[in-house]
C-alpha cells in the first residue's frame, strides 16, 4: 500500500511516497519549496514587472507570502483578493482590508483582466504528481496524509497565539495522545480553516487525514532508533517559524511549549527546555514573551532523553543540554512525513500492521 504524505512548511515542503513493498529508504521523497514561499515568489515577480495581483484560491498559510503581498501594496501597486484567499492574511476581511487590500466577488475578479492572477493554496497535488512522473514514479497512492500549522480562526477578542495554544491544550484535555492531532476530514472542527481548506479542495478518491505540523515531527522523530528504545523524551521541533516541545511518556503528552522560532536564540532556548522539564516553565512566561504558550499535564523524568528535529536544529548545536539530533529513518528532513504515515495508519486501523512492519524493518 502507498500513502502520500505532504508536510507543509514555511521553508519547505516535505514529500514522501511511502510504499509498503519498498524499505522506507528507498521510497520517493522530496524537499521542495513551501507552497507560501512559491506564492511569495509569484507576487515578487509581479511586483517587479509592475503590475496588480488578483488572489484566487482559498485560505493558506502565510508568512511569505503575506510579507510578499505587504512589500507589492508599499509600491503603490494594487492588490485584490477573493475572501477565502484572504483570509490567509487575517481572519476578519475588514483588518485585510485595513492592509490596503480590495476585497471583491468573484464577478469583479473577472473584470480584472490587467492583474496578474495567483491561486492561493497549500497543497498543489499536480504539480506533486508531475514531479514524480518526471523520475518514471507511478503517483498513485491509497492513502494521502497532509500536515499544515493551523492557527485557527480566532473570534475578534481572542489572540491567535491564545486561540492556537487553547486549541492543542483541548486537543490533550480530551485524548492525551499525539496522534489526537490527527483529523479525518468529517471531524475537522470548523474553525481549523487552513485544514478545512486542504480538506475541502481535494478531489481525490483515496482516504485522506490531516495534521498539524508540530505533532506530525514529534510523532516522525519516534521513528530514530535511540528515540525508540526510550519511554520517555523531551522532542524538540525547531521549524522555520515554530518551536515546539513535547515531553512525552510513550506518545502520551506530559508539558509542551511552543514559540517562534525567530524569537528565540540558544540561551533562551536552552531556559525554556530546562524550566519545561523542570516543572517550571508557566505559560505566561512563553506568552508574554510573543510565544504561544506552555502547559504541564503531569509530572515526569525530570532527565528525559533531550532528541531534537527541524531545519532550525542547530539552534542547540554544542549544547550543555547535550541534545541528540534524531534521525528518523535516515532522513531528518522527513520526520513530518514519517509522523504522518504514523498518523494515517493511527486513523485507517486496517493500514496498521503493514504500515507497522515497514516502519520498524
Amino acid at each position: 500500500m502507498r500513502i502520500l504524505a505532504i508536510d507543509v512548511g514555511t521553508g519547505t515542503q516535505d514529500i514522501l511516497l511511502f510504499d509498503t513493498d519498498l524499505v522506507v529508504e528507498n521510497c520517493p521523497k522530496l524537499v521542495v519549496p513551501s507552497a507560501t514561499a512559491i506564492i511569495a515568489r509569484r507576487v515578487e515577480r509581479a511586483t517587479r514587472q509592475g503590475t496588480p495581483i488578483l488572489l484566487t484560491g482559498v485560505t493558506m498559510g502565510g508568512g511569505p507570502c503575506a510579507w510578499a503581498v505587504e512589500a507589492h501594496l508599499k509600491t503603490g501597486l494594487p492588490v485584490y483578493a477573493m475572501p477565502d484567499a484572504a483570509r490567509t492574511f487575517d481572519d476578519h476581511l475588514e483588518n485585510v482590508e485595513a492592509m490596503g487590500i480590495t476585497i471583491v466577488s468573484e464577478d469583479e475578479a473577472a473584470k480584472l483582466n490587467q492583474a496578474t492572477r495567483i491561486e492561493m493554496q497549500d497543497l498543489d497535488l499536480p504539480a506533486v504528481h508531475r514531479a514524480l512522473e518526471a523520475f518514471d514514479v507511478d503517483p498513485h497512492y491509497d492513502g494521502l496524509a497532509v500536515a499544515v500549522f493551523d492557527h485557527g480562526a480566532a473570534p475578534r477578542d481572542v489572540s491567535d497565539r491564545t486561540f492556537r495554544f487553547d486549541h492543542l491544550r483541548h486537543v490533550l484535555e480530551q485524548e492525551n495522545d499525539l496522534h489526537a492531532f490527527g483529523y479525518l476530514p468529517e471531524d475537522l472542527p470548523p474553525y481549523l480553516t487552513r485544514m478545512r481548506s486542504v480538506a475541502d479542495t481535494y478531489r481525490g478518491e483515496a482516504d485522506l487525514v490531516l495534521l498539524d505540523t508540530a505533532s506530525a515531527g514529534a510523532l516522525g522523530t519516534l521513528g530514530d532508533p535511540r528515540v525508540a528504545t526510550e519511554t520517555e523524551r523531551l522532542l524538540v521541533n525547531l521549524g522555520n517559524m515554530h518551536a515546539t516541545a513535547f515531553h512525552l511518556q510513550g506518545t502520551r503528552v506530559l508539558s509542551l511549549f511552543e514559540h517562534h522560532t525567530g524569537l528565540i536564540d540558544r540561551p533562551k532556548l536552552e531556559h525554556l527546555v530546562g524550566a519545561l522539564k523542570s516543572g517550571g516553565l508557566s505559560n505566561a512566561e512563553v506568552f508574554d514573551d510573543h510565544g504561544h504558550g506552555a502547559h504541564r499535564f503531569g509530572n515526569g523524568n525530570p532527565h528525559p532523553l533531550l532528541a531534537v528535529t527541524g531545519p532550525q536544529r542547530a539552534l542547540l548545536q554544542g549544547s550543555p543540554l547535550q541534545p541528540y539530533f534524531a534521525v528518523p529513518h535516515g532522513d531528518m528532513m522527513l520526520s513530518g512525513c514519517f509522523g504522518l504515515v504514523r498518523a494515517f495508519a493511527h486513523r485507517y486501523p486496517r493500514w496498521q500492521d503493514e504500515t507497522a512492519r515497514r516502519l520498524v524493518s
